[in-house]
């Protein structure tokens, strides 16, 4: 079975933190870098966050400094520790392997993250 629930956003004021959490499927998990994207309205879905199967992450320029991705392997979970939220960090957030088609490849259901200025 392949599944991604994404979890954790919310509404909150501009520099907030927020914890997002990822559970995905073992077919998509396993052995897999993953990755946090973001899509704003009008725009295009974009990777902020990634993190290898060996736990080398990796941040985009506009993110770095104020989020973390981490990963647990126990539970097939991926994390997003965003803090200094700004309003243009607001977007649906969804998590899924690095790599995949924006357009064919499988995606969950995302979780809204609102940052209010």
């Amino acid at each position: 079975q392949v599944q991604l629930v994404e979890s954790g956003g919310g509404l909150v004021q501009a520099g907030g933190s927020l914890r997002l959490s990822c559970a995905a499927s073992g077919r998509i998990y396993s052995g897999n870098d993953m990755g946090w994207y973001r899509q704003a309205p009008g725009k295009q879905r974009e990777l902020v966050a990634w993190i290898t199967t060996g736990g080398r992450t990796n941040l985009a320029d506009s993110v770095k400094g104020r989020f973390t991705i981490s990963r647990d392997n126990a539970k097939n979970t991926v994390y997003l520790q965003m803090n200094s939220l700004k309003p243009e960090d607001t977007a649906v957030y969804y998590c899924n392997r690095v790599g995949v088609s924006p357009r064919y490849g499988y995606w969950g259901q995302g979780t809204q993250v609102t940052v209010s200025s």
